[in-house]
Protein backbone atom coordinates (compact mmCIF):
# COMPACT_ATOMS: atom_id res chain seq x y z
CA UNK A 1 0.00 0.00 0.00
CA UNK A 2 1.47 3.09 -1.08
CA UNK A 3 1.81 6.44 1.36
CA UNK A 4 -0.69 8.34 -0.10
CA UNK A 5 -3.23 5.30 0.54
CA UNK A 6 -2.51 5.20 3.85
CA UNK A 7 -2.76 8.72 4.33
CA UNK A 8 -6.64 8.39 2.80
CA UNK A 9 -7.22 5.68 4.76
CA UNK A 10 -6.03 7.46 8.37
CA UNK A 11 -8.02 10.34 7.11
CA UNK A 12 -11.31 8.16 6.88
CA UNK A 13 -10.80 6.19 10.54
CA UNK A 14 -10.32 9.54 12.08
CA UNK A 15 -13.32 10.66 10.70
CA UNK A 16 -15.64 7.38 11.75
CA UNK A 17 -13.95 8.20 14.97
CA UNK A 18 -14.99 11.88 15.35
CA UNK A 19 -18.63 11.14 14.04
CA UNK A 20 -19.45 8.74 16.68
CA UNK A 21 -19.03 11.61 18.84
CA UNK A 22 -21.57 13.81 17.65
CA UNK A 23 -24.47 13.62 19.40
CA UNK A 24 -27.60 13.90 16.69
CA UNK A 25 -30.43 14.42 18.85
CA UNK A 26 -32.40 17.77 19.02
CA UNK A 27 -33.21 19.06 22.10
CA UNK A 28 -36.78 19.99 23.16
CA UNK A 29 -37.01 22.86 24.79
CA UNK A 30 -39.09 21.99 28.25
CA UNK A 31 -42.21 23.77 28.29
CA UNK A 32 -42.58 26.39 31.29
CA UNK A 33 -44.24 25.84 34.60
CA UNK A 34 -47.73 27.22 34.37
CA UNK A 35 -48.02 29.77 37.74
CA UNK A 36 -49.75 28.85 39.95
CA UNK A 37 -53.62 29.43 40.69
CA UNK A 38 -54.72 31.38 43.57
CA UNK A 39 -57.15 29.88 46.34
CA UNK A 40 -60.54 30.99 47.35
CA UNK A 41 -62.87 28.98 49.85
CA UNK A 42 -66.64 29.55 50.01
CA UNK A 43 -68.67 27.90 52.64
CA UNK A 44 -72.05 26.73 53.20
CA UNK A 45 -74.08 25.36 56.57
CA UNK A 46 -76.98 23.26 56.27
CA UNK A 47 -79.36 23.98 58.87
CA UNK A 48 -82.45 22.48 58.21
CA UNK A 49 -83.13 23.36 54.65
CA UNK A 50 -81.36 23.16 51.34
CA UNK A 51 -79.27 25.84 50.91
CA UNK A 52 -78.06 27.65 47.67
CA UNK A 53 -75.01 29.52 47.59
CA UNK A 54 -73.77 31.86 44.72
CA UNK A 55 -70.06 31.93 44.28
CA UNK A 56 -68.78 34.82 41.56
CA UNK A 57 -65.41 34.40 39.52
CA UNK A 58 -63.90 36.52 37.44
CA UNK A 59 -60.22 34.82 37.14
CA UNK A 60 -58.84 30.86 36.83
CA UNK A 61 -58.98 29.59 40.60
CA UNK A 62 -58.27 26.53 42.53
CA UNK A 63 -61.86 26.91 44.68
CA UNK A 64 -62.62 24.63 47.64
CA UNK A 65 -66.14 24.70 48.49
CA UNK A 66 -66.93 23.54 52.34
CA UNK A 67 -70.37 22.45 53.90
CA UNK A 68 -71.72 21.99 56.83
CA UNK A 69 -75.00 19.77 58.36
CA UNK A 70 -75.86 20.19 61.66
CA UNK A 71 -77.76 17.09 61.32
CA UNK A 72 -80.62 15.26 62.21
CA UNK A 73 -82.02 14.09 65.63
CA UNK A 74 -80.43 10.98 65.24
CA UNK A 75 -76.96 12.35 65.17
CA UNK A 76 -75.44 8.97 63.48
CA UNK A 77 -71.82 8.54 64.08
CA UNK A 78 -70.77 8.15 60.25
CA UNK A 79 -73.10 8.97 56.96
CA UNK A 80 -72.16 8.67 53.76
CA UNK A 81 -71.72 12.01 51.48
CA UNK A 82 -70.84 12.64 47.64
CA UNK A 83 -70.66 15.75 45.22
CA UNK A 84 -72.84 16.29 42.42
CA UNK A 85 -71.84 18.24 39.04
CA UNK A 86 -74.92 19.83 37.51
CA UNK A 87 -77.25 16.80 39.07
CA UNK A 88 -74.38 14.15 37.96
CA UNK A 89 -73.29 12.39 40.75
CA UNK A 90 -68.68 12.60 40.53
CA UNK A 91 -67.15 10.22 40.32
CA UNK A 92 -64.98 8.64 43.38
CA UNK A 93 -66.62 11.23 45.40
CA UNK A 94 -68.61 9.02 47.74
CA UNK A 95 -67.10 9.11 51.14
CA UNK A 96 -68.03 8.50 54.55
CA UNK A 97 -68.49 11.59 56.74
CA UNK A 98 -67.94 11.33 60.64
CA UNK A 99 -69.70 13.10 63.06
CA UNK A 100 -67.17 16.10 64.77
CA UNK A 101 -68.52 18.39 67.23
CA UNK A 102 -72.07 17.53 66.25
CA UNK A 103 -71.76 18.52 62.55
CA UNK A 104 -70.61 16.58 59.54
CA UNK A 105 -68.20 18.31 57.22
CA UNK A 106 -67.32 17.93 53.61
CA UNK A 107 -64.71 19.44 51.90
CA UNK A 108 -63.41 19.80 47.78
CA UNK A 109 -61.46 21.60 45.56
CA UNK A 110 -62.61 22.21 42.50
CA UNK A 111 -60.02 23.46 39.63
CA UNK A 112 -61.85 26.24 37.76
CA UNK A 113 -59.95 27.89 34.85
CA UNK A 114 -62.55 28.48 31.89
CA UNK A 115 -66.18 28.95 31.60
CA UNK A 116 -66.66 25.48 30.87
CA UNK A 117 -65.99 24.62 34.37
CA UNK A 118 -68.36 27.22 35.84
CA UNK A 119 -70.95 24.89 37.02
CA UNK A 120 -73.30 24.00 39.44
CA UNK A 121 -71.86 21.97 41.90
CA UNK A 122 -73.74 20.21 45.24
CA UNK A 123 -72.52 18.68 48.33
CA UNK A 124 -75.29 15.82 49.47
CA UNK A 125 -75.50 14.23 52.80
CA UNK A 126 -77.30 10.66 52.45
CA UNK A 127 -80.37 11.77 51.31
CA UNK A 128 -81.12 14.02 53.45
CA UNK A 129 -79.11 17.35 53.48
CA UNK A 130 -78.04 19.51 50.16
CA UNK A 131 -76.44 22.87 49.60
CA UNK A 132 -75.62 23.38 46.23
CA UNK A 133 -73.18 26.35 44.67
CA UNK A 134 -73.59 28.09 41.74
CA UNK A 135 -70.66 29.12 39.71
CA UNK A 136 -70.87 32.23 37.51
CA UNK A 137 -69.57 35.44 36.04
CA UNK A 138 -71.22 38.57 36.80
CA UNK A 139 -73.50 40.14 34.56
CA UNK A 140 -74.73 42.86 32.56
CA UNK A 141 -76.69 45.61 33.80
CA UNK A 142 -79.18 47.14 32.42
CA UNK A 143 -80.67 45.31 29.09
CA UNK A 144 -82.72 47.78 26.96
CA UNK A 145 -85.88 46.73 25.67
CA UNK A 146 -86.92 48.99 23.17
CA UNK A 147 -84.52 49.96 19.72
CA UNK A 148 -82.73 53.04 19.26
CA UNK A 149 -83.72 54.84 16.52
CA UNK A 150 -81.97 57.25 14.20
CA UNK A 151 -81.94 58.50 10.79
CA UNK A 152 -80.22 58.47 7.69
CA UNK A 153 -76.65 59.73 7.32
CA UNK A 154 -76.74 60.74 11.37
CA UNK A 155 -74.22 58.99 14.27
CA UNK A 156 -75.62 57.12 17.20
CA UNK A 157 -74.41 56.02 20.45
CA UNK A 158 -74.87 52.53 21.94
CA UNK A 159 -74.31 51.97 25.23
CA UNK A 160 -73.48 48.70 27.58
CA UNK A 161 -72.66 49.62 31.02
CA UNK A 162 -72.25 47.10 34.12
CA UNK A 163 -74.19 47.06 37.81
CA UNK A 164 -72.32 49.28 40.24
CA UNK A 165 -71.27 46.15 42.13
CA UNK A 166 -70.04 43.85 39.22
CA UNK A 167 -65.93 43.98 38.91
CA UNK A 168 -64.13 45.75 36.13
CA UNK A 169 -63.58 43.63 33.08
CA UNK A 170 -60.08 42.95 31.66
CA UNK A 171 -61.88 43.77 28.10
CA UNK A 172 -64.84 44.87 25.91
CA UNK A 173 -65.82 43.55 22.21
CA UNK A 174 -68.57 44.60 20.21
CA UNK A 175 -70.35 42.63 17.64
CA UNK A 176 -73.21 43.07 15.18
CA UNK A 177 -75.27 40.18 14.31
CA UNK A 178 -75.03 38.91 10.94
CA UNK A 179 -77.67 36.24 10.42
CA UNK A 180 -77.50 33.25 13.32
CA UNK A 181 -73.59 34.75 13.90
CA UNK A 182 -72.03 37.41 15.51
CA UNK A 183 -69.31 39.24 13.45
CA UNK A 184 -66.61 41.10 15.26
CA UNK A 185 -66.59 45.17 15.38
CA UNK A 186 -62.92 46.21 14.53
CA UNK A 187 -61.96 49.55 14.47
CA UNK A 188 -60.79 50.92 11.13
CA UNK A 189 -58.61 53.82 10.88
CA UNK A 190 -59.54 54.38 7.41
CA UNK A 191 -63.23 54.81 7.33
CA UNK A 192 -63.60 56.10 11.00
CA UNK A 193 -67.13 54.82 10.43
CA UNK A 194 -66.28 52.94 13.74
CA UNK A 195 -65.23 54.11 17.39
CA UNK A 196 -65.40 52.37 21.09
CA UNK A 197 -64.87 53.95 24.04
CA UNK A 198 -64.34 52.63 27.64
CA UNK A 199 -65.55 55.08 30.22
CA UNK A 200 -64.48 53.71 33.71
CA UNK A 201 -65.77 55.62 36.85
CA UNK A 202 -65.94 55.24 40.40
CA UNK A 203 -68.73 53.30 40.96
CA UNK A 204 -69.52 52.14 37.00
CA UNK A 205 -67.56 51.48 33.76
CA UNK A 206 -69.49 51.77 30.36
CA UNK A 207 -68.76 50.79 26.85
CA UNK A 208 -69.60 52.95 24.15
CA UNK A 209 -69.95 52.17 20.39
CA UNK A 210 -70.31 55.39 18.06
CA UNK A 211 -71.17 54.53 14.43
CA UNK A 212 -71.01 57.70 12.14
CA UNK A 213 -72.58 57.72 8.63
CA UNK A 214 -75.35 55.79 9.29
CA UNK A 215 -77.08 53.82 6.76
CA UNK A 216 -80.43 52.11 6.80
CA UNK A 217 -78.09 48.77 6.06
CA UNK A 218 -77.00 49.53 9.82
CA UNK A 219 -80.01 48.68 11.57
CA UNK A 220 -80.22 45.28 13.02
CA UNK A 221 -78.94 43.92 16.77
CA UNK A 222 -75.44 44.91 18.34
CA UNK A 223 -73.65 43.08 21.10
CA UNK A 224 -71.56 44.32 23.77
CA UNK A 225 -69.37 41.35 25.49
CA UNK A 226 -67.49 42.17 29.08
CA UNK A 227 -64.45 39.38 28.99
CA UNK A 228 -63.24 38.69 32.59
CA UNK A 229 -61.12 36.21 31.16
CA UNK A 230 -62.59 33.04 32.76
CA UNK A 231 -65.85 34.03 31.31
CA UNK A 232 -67.84 36.55 29.02
CA UNK A 233 -70.91 38.57 30.07
CA UNK A 234 -72.89 39.73 26.97
CA UNK A 235 -75.81 42.28 26.47
CA UNK A 236 -77.79 43.51 23.13
CA UNK A 237 -78.76 46.66 21.41
CA UNK A 238 -81.34 47.21 19.25
CA UNK A 239 -80.94 49.67 16.44
CA UNK A 240 -83.17 51.21 13.95
CA UNK A 241 -81.81 53.20 11.23
CA UNK A 242 -85.21 55.32 9.37
CA UNK A 243 -84.90 57.97 6.51
CA UNK A 244 -86.72 61.86 7.31
CA UNK A 245 -89.46 60.66 5.57
CA UNK A 246 -90.64 57.95 8.10
CA UNK A 247 -92.01 60.40 10.82
CA UNK A 248 -94.11 61.60 8.06
CA UNK A 249 -96.00 58.93 7.11
CA UNK A 250 -98.67 58.75 9.68
CA UNK A 251 -99.42 62.49 9.04
CA UNK A 252 -99.61 61.75 4.95
CA UNK A 253 -101.87 58.67 6.09
CA UNK A 254 -104.17 60.88 7.66
CA UNK A 255 -104.18 64.12 5.04
CA UNK A 256 -104.65 61.51 2.23
CA UNK A 257 -107.59 59.94 5.03
CA UNK A 258 -109.11 63.31 5.00
CA UNK A 259 -109.03 64.26 1.40
CA UNK A 260 -110.49 61.23 0.40
CA UNK A 261 -113.46 62.04 2.96
CA UNK A 262 -114.23 65.52 2.14
CA UNK A 263 -114.13 64.43 -1.41
CA UNK A 264 -116.71 62.05 -0.97
CA UNK A 265 -118.89 64.47 0.56
CA UNK A 266 -118.98 66.82 -1.28
CA UNK A 267 -119.32 63.97 -4.67
CA UNK A 268 -122.30 62.89 -2.07
CA UNK A 269 -123.67 66.49 -1.90
CA UNK A 270 -123.41 67.48 -5.46
CA UNK A 271 -125.22 63.86 -6.25
CA UNK A 272 -128.11 65.44 -3.72
CA UNK A 273 -128.45 68.29 -5.18
CA UNK A 274 -128.50 67.07 -8.88
CA UNK A 275 -131.36 64.75 -7.69
CA UNK A 276 -132.79 67.65 -6.33
CA UNK A 277 -132.72 69.91 -9.31
CA UNK A 278 -134.13 66.88 -11.58
CA UNK A 279 -137.33 66.55 -8.99
CA UNK A 280 -138.25 70.23 -9.60
CA UNK A 281 -138.02 70.13 -13.06
CA UNK A 282 -140.42 67.19 -13.38
CA UNK A 283 -143.30 68.95 -10.84
CA UNK A 284 -142.84 72.33 -12.85
CA UNK A 285 -143.67 70.13 -16.02
CA UNK A 286 -146.46 68.19 -14.67
CA UNK A 287 -148.06 71.03 -13.42
CA UNK A 288 -148.11 73.13 -16.56
CA UNK A 289 -149.73 70.07 -17.96
CA UNK A 290 -152.50 69.59 -15.34
CA UNK A 291 -153.40 73.24 -16.29
CA UNK A 292 -153.34 72.81 -20.05
CA UNK A 293 -155.13 69.75 -19.61
CA UNK A 294 -158.10 71.39 -17.24
CA UNK A 295 -158.27 74.29 -19.80
CA UNK A 296 -158.65 71.80 -22.16
CA UNK A 297 -161.74 69.78 -20.75
CA UNK A 298 -163.21 73.24 -19.86
CA UNK A 299 -162.88 75.25 -22.96
CA UNK A 300 -166.19 74.40 -24.69
CA UNK A 301 -168.13 75.05 -21.65
CA UNK A 302 -166.28 78.58 -21.16
CA UNK A 303 -166.66 79.03 -25.28
CA UNK A 304 -170.26 78.79 -25.10
CA UNK A 305 -171.14 80.64 -22.32
CA UNK A 306 -168.88 83.05 -23.94
CA UNK A 307 -171.52 83.10 -26.86
CA UNK A 308 -174.31 83.13 -24.56
CA UNK A 309 -172.79 86.60 -23.02
CA UNK A 310 -172.34 88.20 -26.84
CA UNK A 311 -175.87 87.11 -27.97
Amino acid sequence: MSASWKQIFFQMLLLLVSCRHINTKTSVPTPAPLPPLPTEVRSGIHNGENQTEKVQLTKPVNLVLECTWTGNQNKLPNVTGHWRKDGVEIEDSLLTVPLENDKYNLKREFRIVSKEDLRNYSCVFGNEAKIDFILAGPQMGEVRDKPIVSYVGDSVVILCKLNETEPRPMSWNWYRANGTDKELIVVDTDSHRYKIKVEKKEKEEKAKLVVHNLTQADSGLYYCEADYGINTTMGHVELKVITLWEPLKPFIAIVVEVIILVAAILLYEKSQSRSKDSAAGDGTSADQTNTLTQGENNGPEESSSMRQRKV
